[in-house]
């Protein structure tokens, strides 16, 4: 996430390429991301690189998945 004088620039991975909400995700937090205080505009990209692994998920979100 990056955000410079109000615009917010978002790269996003999804857990895979053909992930049921790839299509609608990036702009339901582009959405989200406008209402945010003091955001101007926003921009989502979705990204591959680095993949994306369970170690990506926080503590308490892998508590909440039983993953630990």
């Amino acid at each position: 996430v990056q955000i410079e004088e109000g615009i917010a620039e978002v790269d996003m991975t999804l857990t895979t390429p053909g992930c049921p909400v790839a299509q609608t995700f990036p702009g339901m937090v582009e959405t989200s991301l406008k209402n945010v205080a003091g955001v101007k505009d926003a921009t989502v990209q979705l990204v591959w690189d680095p993949p994306w692994t369970q170690e990506n998920l926080s503590e308490e979100a892998r508590l909440q998945l039983g993953l630990i």
